[in-house]
């Protein structure tokens, strides 16, 4: 029988959505809850020091320290066309990417980053994922919905 099991992770980030029509377009940041759901078989063999996990919840948060807090935490996350271009001479936390920059897009790359390296080693699928952008606002990818 599978089961799923989630680890929730916080990081801080600022951004701006160039181009929007809103006061989002300006510099302004927030503290992001994510939250990632597995499914899986729980591991049955008794040699191992994992058997009865699914996933050990220390090598989901190892591979998140590892991957997605050097991208997305205490960083400034700009379009790479932004008219912001050239702030990277005065801070070095300051991360241009391919995309507007947006909590959708910032979880799709979340979750293309997790289902391409952390799924390989283990037995575990990414099956849901939510980023939470302030208390009453937040994105959720389901891979049934994909």
């Amino acid at each position: 029988m599978r089961v799923r099991i989630t680890k929730e992770f916080d990081f801080e980030a600022a951004h701006a959505l160039d181009g929007y029509a809103g006061k989002c377009q300006d510099i302004h940041g927030h503290n992001y809850h994510l939250t990632l759901t597995f499914l899986g078989e729980p591991i049955r063999d008794k040699r191992l020091s994992n058997n009865g996990m699914v996933v050990d919840f220390g090598d989901i948060k190892d591979f998140l320290n590892k991957t997605i807090k050097p991208l997305f935490d205490h960083r400034l996350i700009l379009r790479n066309d932004s008219r912001f271009l050239g702030l990277e001479q005065q801070n070095q936390r300051i991360r241009y990417v391919d995309y507007q920059p947006t909590t959708e897009n910032m979880l799709l790359e979340i979750v293309q980053i997790v289902s391409s390296s952390f799924e390989k080693k283990t037995n575990a699928v990414l099956c849901s994922a939510f980023l939470r952008e302030t208390p009453s606002s937040y994105v959720e990818w389901h891979k049934e919905d994909q």
